[in-house]
């Protein structure tokens, strides 16, 4: 079974590609959905979920259908694209998850990555708590000096730096990207890229704790914005957030 189905006339070549991790707080899914909703894309294709936890909801705005674990946001007009991952990979399924990604970025004629998720805030070092986003650039890719991610040479965003020691486990999984708590497979999809991967490719991260993480994610949303030089006029939250973010309300009449 092909790991991505379109359902739209769309093509990804050219494009910047969006790809939040399932991480700490979510705010990498949450960044997503802010850039999806302000820059009117569109559901344009969805992916096989085998590898991710099963899922399933309503579309944003009584939308027909419903929605999927992993799906392709995008618009003809726009020069970027967003996948949003709406659940994490199964255990047993995450190196065959990022194959499948990983295979599917190499073949979509994508212009740049631009790879996006969180890190445990408790974790910081004393230097990282004077700003909230850090950067990663995997070694052996592509020069960013003149592509669709230039920008992030000149922005002042620190290169991340692991506050833990790098190699906790075997030397067969030791690797240059540093250890990155509360990440999810932001590591494992930045190791994985062979050496021959021609797409520019960086990562953001932003320090951040479990909460009401809105603001955390314009936050985000508003450094990828900058990044990749999007014009984005105002903010516009999904409308799902207003009812179904955290849940429904308490019955006041519990606490007297």
């Amino acid at each position: 079974m092909a790991f991505y189905h379109p359902i739209d006339h769309f093509s990804t070549k050219g494009k910047v590609l969006i790809v939040p991790v399932v991480s700490v707080a979510n705010v990498a899914q949450l960044a997503a959905d802010l850039l999806i909703t302000s820059l009117s894309l569109h559901r344009v294709g969805i992916f096989d979920p085998r590898s991710l936890v099963p899922v399933v909801g309503a579309r944003e705005d009584d939308l027909p259908g419903v929605t999927t674990p992993l799906e392709l946001f995008g618009r003809d007009d726009a020069n970027i694209a967003v996948i949003q991952q709406r659940s994490p990979a199964l255990k047993s399924s995450k190196q065959e998850f990022v194959e499948s990604l990983l295979e599917f970025i190499r073949t979509s004629g994508a212009s740049a990555v631009l790879v996006i998720g969180g890190v445990d805030m408790s974790n910081r070092t004393d230097p990282q708590m004077l700003t909230p986003t850090c950067q990663i650039v995997p070694p052996g890719i592509p020069d960013l000096s003149s592509g669709p991610l230039a920008a992030l040479t000149a922005l002042p965003i620190p290169v991340y730096t692991s506050p833990v020691s790098q190699f906790l486990h075997t030397d067969a999984e030791r690797t240059t990207i540093p250890f990155i708590p509360g990440g999810g497979l932001s590591r494992r999809i930045l190791s994985s890229l062979s050496d021959t991967w021609q797409i520019p490719t960086a990562c953001l991260l932003q320090y951040v704790m479990e909460g009401d993480n809105r603001a955390d994610a314009q936050l985000m949303a508003a450094v990828v914005s900058k990044v990749l030089q999007v014009d984005v006029p105002y903010w516009k939250q999904p409308s799902s957030w207003g009812h179904g973010l955290f849940g429904t309300p308490h019955d006041q009449t519990l606490y007297g």
